[in-house]
């Protein structure tokens, strides 16, 4: 059977999308307070976003939103200079990913080794998590940040783990409901109960200082100097917040297609991308790009066409004109938690059981670009993995080759080279600098 057929069944294409749209909400909320920004951002960001992406993307059945990457890579931005620098960021950034597709870059995702994806996907879910600390702070009277003590710490240590044990195992009774919406729903009758007997639990409307509530996304232009100066602060920003979006879309697309024996299209899912996040700039969003989880759970739902993400992303806007009352309810400890539930289903924890069985130099990769994401970046990290992969790949292919040298009578020196040439290989056996250059030169 196609997984794109003609006939198209629109009872679980529905379902599924509204399944996914439930489970969108926390997850934006959540990334919106990890970028420090109003959870309406996140909100809007996810439907337009994931609305432009199901109808212009390149994988049909694949959900895009606000994330967690995105979020992480614009959160010093942010912090330092305000919101409207992030919606220049953003603009920018769909700018960089749109010329992208245009010159067909998208193919080139496929060249990164898989021991750099491990490496960048474990430094994803450790910055995620560091991003959570900030959760388990307060303001003292004297204005100073400290961590939060005594029953304040208890009940929300209490509610972080009840909200992941739900999610963790509610699946195992039932999958009729998302367990992070049930999660969420439990949580927040809890806390609602810890509010009356007299406990400060921290909610969403207290983070936006007040009900979360809107009607259709408008037109907004970014309120900042449109001059070089603005452009020398979002530029480094937008270029590794579009390259890390397209990486995780596209390892996304990949996914999919072989969970459906199909093919997407990498280029058209880079426009796709890009046009999204370009109106997300001028609509006051975070900007998205692909959603893994989101995505395997549309697939395995029965979501195969656009109509499934397309439902998904307008269910979320009903919910946000319709229901913003009860998602300024939902406690902060809430957030965490499916957090915490993300940082472990997106840290590859087989990666500590290939260490003894994969050769020292995946391991290094791995280990390198993990840390380099922790410290540096995303995109740096990604870059210097592959760099490093293909200077080992150069290294070993390099073994393969031989050489022999010849002394002519008028005394030139002749290297005789078998085998596939690689620099790699040239400075291994220490050929003097001045033959390596006219071999350069000569290629």
């Amino acid at each position: 059977m196609k997984f794109l057929s003609k006939k198209i069944n629109y009872k679980n294409e529905i379902l599924s999308g509204l399944t996914v749209a439930l489970a969108l909400v926390p997850e934006a909320i959540a990334f919106s307070f990890v970028l420090r920004v109003d959870p309406i951002i996140g909100l809007y960001s996810a439907f337009v976003v994931g609305l432009v992406t199901s109808i212009l993307g390149g994988r049909p059945g694949m959900i895009s939103g606000a994330t967690g990457s995105i979020a992480v890579v614009l959160a010093a931005l942010v912090t330092t200079y305000g919101v409207e620098y992030l919606f220049v960021t953003v603009i920018l950034m769909g700018l960089l990913q749109i010329l992208a597709g245009i010159f067909k870059l998208g193919k080139f995702s496929r060249i990164i080794p898989h021991s750099v994806m491990l490496g960048f996907v474990n430094g994803l879910a450790i910055v995620i998590f560091k991003a959570q600390l900030s959760q388990f702070k307060t303001i003292d009277s004297y204005g100073n940040s400290i961590w939060i003590s005594g029953n304040q710490l208890y009940i929300m240590l209490g509610l972080i783990i009840l909200t992941m044990v739900i999610i963790k195992f509610l699946p195992k009774l039932t999958k009729t409901v998302p367990s992070t919406l049930v999660a969420i729903i439990i949580t927040t009758l809890i806390s609602l109960k810890l509010t009356k007997l007299g406990f400060n639990i921290p909610n969403v409307r207290d983070f936006a200082g007040g009900e979360i509530s809107g009607g259709l996304p408008e037109f907004h232009m970014p309120v900042v100097p449109l001059n070089l100066e603005t452009l020398k602060i979002v530029f480094p920003f937008a270029i590794t917040a579009a390259f890390v979006g397209l990486i995780e879309s596209l390892l996304t697309l990949s996914l999919v297609d072989e969970l459906t024996n199909t093919r997407g299209k990498g280029n058209k899912e880079t426009i796709g991308q890009g046009v999204a996040n370009l109106i997300s700039g001028f609509t006051g969003g975070m900007g998205g790009c692909a959603m893994i989880g989101q995505s395997m759970i549309n697939v395995t739902s029965g979501g195969k066409t656009r109509v499934s993400s397309s439902f998904a992303a307008i269910s979320l806007l009903i919910f946000v004109m319709f229901a913003s009352g009860l998602i300024g309810m939902i406690p902060l400890a809430a957030l965490v938690g499916v957090m915490f539930m993300v940082v472990i289903g997106t840290f590859e924890w087989e990666s500590f059981q290939l260490f003894n069985k994969i050769p020292k130099k995946d391991v290094f990769i791995i280990i390198i670009v993990t840390t380099i994401t922790v410290v540096e970046d995303l995109a740096i990290a990604v870059i210097t993995g592959i760099i490093i992969s293909a200077l080992t790949f150069a290294w070993e292919k390099g073994k393969k080759i031989s050489a022999r040298i010849e002394l002519r009578e008028d005394g030139a020196k002749v290297y005789r080279l078998d085998g596939p040439l690689f620099f790699g290989y040239l400075l291994r056996e220490r050929i003097p600098k001045k033959y390596i250059l006219i071999l350069l030169t000569l290629m």
